[in-house]
């Protein structure tokens, strides 16, 4: 079977990926090092890791893509046996541990570029809501109706992600207690009574 030039272009991206992603392992490199001290240390080009991200938003995008899928596999799996109120601490145990922290903050800078430039990190923003939606059906499988379910699973998301933000920007100052109050503000989640 002969390749076309983008599926060989696909697989050398996958490979790069890969190499990228053993090298920094659960990391993320640091938005001040450049794509040629990147390239230097998976032993390859920058030029090739332009080519195949872009730029350094591109690499850092596509790793935390990948993370985060690898993460929420295992995530998933736990969820399925468990309820909503599990879920959301899995979540919160998941992105706080210290090892997590460059991978937080990486988060939150691509974020915050693909707020500014959504179309060249469409991937990235596709990938956003893979958990509120486990969280949404979560909510339904306990009894709320799709869109209240949605919802709820939206803003606890929010609430995680902004806990997460405040501690890179405040790193100490979130509350022990922080993953309570998220589930608590979640906890009006009103089951609909018998018709």
């Amino acid at each position: 079977m002969i390749l076309s030039s983008s599926e060989h272009r696909g697989d050398a991206r996958e490979r790069l990926l890969a190499r990228l992603l053993d090298a920094f392992d659960q990391a993320l490199p640091s938005p001040e090092v450049s794509l040629r001290e990147i390239a230097a240390r998976i032993d390859t080009s920058h030029a090739l890791l332009r080519y195949h991200f872009g730029s350094l938003p591109g690499v850092l995008a596509a790793m935390l893509k990948a993370q985060r899928s690898r993460d929420n596999e295992a995530l998933f799996a736990a969820a399925r046996q468990g309820t909503f109120d599990e879920f959301v601490v899995a979540i919160w145990r998941t992105y706080t541990r210290p090892e997590q922290l460059s991978r937080v903050r990486g988060f939150f800078h691509v974020v915050g570029l693909a707020a500014y430039r959504p179309e060249d990190f469409r991937e990235f923003i596709d990938s956003l809501d893979d958990l509120t939606r486990m969280l949404a059906s979560l909510a339904e499988r306990e009894g709320l109706e799709a869109e209240e379910a949605l919802t709820t699973a939206t803003v606890t998301i929010a609430a995680i992600r902004g806990l997460l933000l405040q501690e890179i920007l405040t790193p100490g100052s979130h509350s022990e207690h922080a993953v309570d109050l998220i589930l608590r503000m979640s906890k009006d989640r009103s089951v609909p009574g018998p018709r």
